[in-house]
């Protein structure tokens, strides 16, 4: 490890308890700041002005985990500051919806309604940013299937999980009682829970953060 690398600091700006317990899990030493972004403005902006379809989701993914990582760099200019970002879409017909996280448990009952028996995507970025300049980037694109579950099984799952789930923007988590709902997952697991880890922790160790 460098010397500039060992005294460089490394900061998560995001308020998420499950990417913060991935690089914890992971034997990262950091601290979290979150990033101040009015994410809805964002999107509403984006969708605007990009061509509607997956690639326009992919996108503001993007954007977001930058802009929430270039925000944090003003305070911390020489950290590595992580930021990150989910966005899941659900083809209907040919045209793609955006998700956003639910805000109470009805709208959790919504969201998993029509996500049941159906496949989406669920974008998740990641970004970098040093001394206010992004120097890594990562997307993955994980796809997965719903079952049909039963109304009984969508009341227990509600009743039972809680407003934890209202932390995801599918209602669910994967690595709790979520798991039920699906019949397949292609993709990566650690971007599905927030962060495509291993190749962030790729990037960290060609930087000297982790460990060769």
């Amino acid at each position: 490890m460098n010397a500039e690398a060992a005294t460089a600091d490394l900061i998560l700006a995001s308020g998420s308890a499950v990417r913060a317990r991935l690089l914890k899990s992971a034997g990262l030493d950091f601290t979290v700041d979150v990033a101040a972004v009015d994410e809805e403005t964002v999107k509403e902006s984006m969708l605007a002005e990009l061509k509607p379809g997956l690639s326009a989701l992919r996108d503001i993914a993007d954007a977001l985990a930058e802009l929430k990582a270039l925000r944090v760099s003003r305070r911390h200019p020489e950290a590595f500051v992580i930021g990150a970002d989910q966005v899941l879409g659900l083809d209907l017909d040919g045209s793609w919806q955006m998700f956003d996280k639910p805000v109470d448990m009805a709208g959790a009952r919504d969201h998993l309604t029509q996500l049941r028996g159906r496949e989406h995507r669920l974008i998740t970025a990641a970004c970098i940013v040093r001394g206010g300049k992004p120097i890594w980037r990562h997307i993955r694109t994980p796809r997965l299937t719903m079952r049909e579950f039963s109304d009984k099984f969508l009341d227990d799952y509600l009743a039972q999980s809680g407003e934890k789930i209202l932390s995801s923007v599918g209602a669910y988590l994967l690595e709790d009682r979520g798991a039920q709902l699906f019949s397949q997952i292609d993709g990566d697991y650690f971007s599905i829970l927030g962060l495509p880890l291993l190749q962030l922790l790729d990037f960290l160790r060609g930087h000297g953060i982790v460990k060769k």
